[in-house]
């Protein structure tokens, strides 16, 4: 089993409940692990036989940009989700920090993680 980590995606999207957070986008900050069976990319050397990890930040990237959503626990779900759906994927780990959401603190986040064939 291989594994990716895409470390301090930083991206800003329409994420929160007040009034305020509906009009203008915040830092978030996502951590993603993906394990995939890497047996046949380092037999052939192959791409075609790896995860394409590029793929899947630019479609997190659009998916994030072009969302808004009022809880963290969904948009951590969504991303989780459009990762899993890559049937290479056999787990994916993703954590969302939404920056300056409390005072005194750096960020809250939130920790979601999903094995292949495991339901909701």
């Amino acid at each position: 089993m291989a594994r990716i980590q895409i470390t301090n995606l930083k991206l800003r999207t329409i994420i929160g409940a007040n009034d305020w957070e509906r009009t203008i986008k915040q830092d978030i900050v996502l951590n993603i692990i993906i394990d995939f069976d890497a047996t046949m990319a380092i037999e052939t050397d192959d791409l075609a036989h790896t995860f394409d990890y590029k793929k899947i930040k630019r479609e997190i990237v659009n998916f994030v940009d072009s969302s808004q959503f009022h809880l963290l626990e969904r948009l951590t779900s969504e991303v989780l989700d459009l990762i899993m759906a890559d049937p290479k994927v056999e787990f994916a780990s993703v954590r969302i920090d939404k920056s300056n959401a409390l005072r005194y603190a750096d960020s809250v986040s939130i920790e979601l993680s999903k094995h292949r064939g495991q339901t909701p």
